[in-house]
């Protein structure tokens, strides 16, 4: 485990696998950390070193006071990348992770070897740009644990949490564990979220990925970013909602190979 200086304080940061194999950068949801890559680990090892790092108010890094931009969000993964040698690398990242990927890719794209972007989107209408401001409410009210029930909704589907309650248990924890201030400072800078008019100029390998059941990022706004991106293509993860990685781990397996695996 290391500890990355950014702005305003430090990121935790923790590599995976041998020495001598070329890089992955893995990033988080928000609301959540690291960890919640952990079932792709013994898989993405194989093949990778493996950073993870909680992104800035979550898990175990600091909260810089908010409000973040994506250009703060970018230049910590940079950062994180500098500090562990990492010149190039491969990156996947979900929800704010993967828009995060985006945003490296159009803006430092020698140091991107490949690109997955998971449930995520591009654009951010009315709609999407209201929930921030309704869930920033809420956080001042009731502070992060104020938005577990209804996150958890949103991120896993029904029959798996049912099925999984010591997963839902997990990522609810993650959820309380993200600072106050870290949340509201994301959240920020995803009513900014403006990449859909840049895919075009994507130079970097990219794959998409959805869960089938994602409300979060559905399947036709994904499907507009592969669309806009040069050689990009999405795949689609079968009975999973936005945490499509914890929601069914083998699914997302399938859709990584002949890309990242």
């Amino acid at each position: 485990m290391t500890m990355v200086q950014i702005s305003g304080g430090r990121l935790f940061t923790r590599v995976d696998g041998e020495g001598d194999k070329p890089w992955l950068v893995l990033s988080n949801s928000l609301g959540a950390d690291h960890t919640m890559w952990d079932a792709q680990i013994p898989l993405l090892t194989e093949r990778y070193r493996v950073i993870r790092y909680d992104t800035r108010g979550h898990g175990r890094s600091d909260a810089p006071p908010a409000p973040y931009s994506f250009d703060d969000l970018i230049g910590d993964v940079v950062a994180v990348m500098d500090r562990h040698g990492a010149s190039r690398a491969s990156y996947m990242g979900l929800s704010l992770g993967g828009m995060t990927g985006l945003g490296l890719a159009l803006k430092h794209p020698d140091r991107v070897e490949r690109l997955v972007c998971c449930d995520a989107r591009a654009d951010n209408p009315e709609p999407f740009v209201k929930s921030w401001d309704d869930r920033i409410a809420i956080v001042n009210e009731k502070g992060t644990a104020g938005l577990v029930a209804g996150t958890v909704e949103r991120w896993l589907t029904p029959d798996f949490r049912s099925a999984h309650p010591e997963e839902e248990a997990k990522l609810a924890a993650q959820i309380r564990g993200t600072s106050a201030e870290g949340y509201k400072g994301c959240a920020a800078a995803l009513k900014t979220l403006s990449f859909q008019k840049d895919l075009g100029r994507l130079t970097v390998p990219t794959l998409y990925i959805d869960g089938a059941e994602d409300s979060a990022a559905p399947i036709p706004a994904m499907q507009a970013m592969a669309d806009a991106t040069p050689g990009g293509r999405l795949a689609i993860v079968p009975d999973a909602a936005h945490i499509a990685n914890v929601n069914n781990p083998q699914g997302f397996a399938e859709a990584l190979r002949g890309f990242l695996i």
